[in-house]
């Protein structure tokens, strides 16, 4: 159960596409003056290096936050058969993927881009002096990469790094005393009981604290685990009479194909989503300009296409 390590996955499509949704959701919710407390169930290491052995072993940050970057910096000539999302991009990022490039940005050095902060370190950079954030990692190795990388912070009593399943975990903090929360869960789903435990876990939060938002990250494989995520997240929400939003990147196929020597080559992570209950009112508005400039910049074929809906 500790094999995944999030490192070699660091600055992936899956991450642009999350901690897109993540800071865009942060910025409203921090907009008020009562303190907010942010939970992540999985927390990792907090912080990356996209430079380091285990990225450039994966190399997935080059088709993910890397490739982005690079189209920013030299974006393709215009033609006659140019995209509106291209053309949209030449006019103008989406302002929710511009700030997710600043935040990014820092974290390094000028013209630097070798650290990737994970969801921790993005959390905190946001939070005001009243806010807690509580973070939850059980991997051996990842718990006291993640102590060491917090304790840089100086931050205090406003970060907790707690060694615990971060599923478990959260259930004594809920209701928590300012009464404004936001879950963010994004397990590894290597544990094939992760799929029903992210479920389970968003059912009995929203029994505790039901005006709290909760986001979960899951990838879209061809595995029926995978697709019944979003799925029973609706389900729950609508029952609980709750609003919620459902974004999906894809960008590749995720078909099995074959090398010239004939051996099987895997696809790797195809596509992956963000369903949001209670989601903020401006989220959905700003993933509509952003979602179809990722599958311009990241989109590897064809089946390169977004989601978005929402309900309640």
């Amino acid at each position: 159960m500790f094999s995944y390590r999030h490192a070699f996955h660091a600055g992936n499509h899956a991450d642009v596409l999350k901690h897109t949704v993540l800071i865009a959701m942060l910025r409203h919710l921090l907009q008020k003056d009562t303190a907010l407390t942010v939970f992540d169930t999985h927390a990792g290491a907090g912080l990356y290096r996209l430079d380091g052995e285990y990225a450039e072993t994966s190399g997935e940050a080059a088709n993910g936050f890397l490739k982005l970057l690079a189209y920013l910096k030299s974006p393709p000539a215009p033609t006659k058969k140019t995209s509106a999302a291209a053309k949209s991009i030449a006019e103008g990022l989406a302002p929710v993927l511009k700030d997710y490039i600043d935040l990014v940005a820092s974290f390094n050095n000028k013209d630097s881009h070798k650290v990737y902060p994970g969801s921790p370190f993005i959390i905190q950079r946001l939070l005001g002096e009243r806010d807690k954030l509580k973070l939850f990692e059980i991997h051996p190795t990842d718990i006291k990469t993640l102590t060491a990388n917090i304790a840089q912070l100086e931050a205090g009593r406003q970060v907790a790094v707690l060694r615990e399943d971060g599923f478990e975990g959260i259930k004594k903090f809920l209701p928590p005393p300012a009464r404004r929360a936001l879950v963010f869960s994004d397990p590894s789903f290597e544990i094939k009981n992760d799929y029903a435990r992210v479920v389970a876990t968003m059912a009995d939060s929203l029994v505790r604290f039901a005006t709290g938002t909760y986001a979960v990250w899951y990838p879209l494989i061809p595995r029926p685990e995978a697709h019944d995520v979003p799925r029973k997240l609706k389900t729950l929400a609508t029952k609980s009479g709750k609003k919620w939003l459902n974004a999906t990147l894809t960008i590749k196929s995720s078909k099995l194909t074959s090398d010239d020597a004939g051996e099987v080559v895997r696809p790797g992570l195809p596509a992956s989503g963000m369903f949001i209950i209670n989601p903020p009112h401006t989220l959905k508005a700003a993933l509509q300009l952003a979602l179809p400039q990722l599958v311009e910049i990241l989109g590897q074929d064809q089946h390169a296409a977004f989601t978005l809906e929402s309900g309640g």
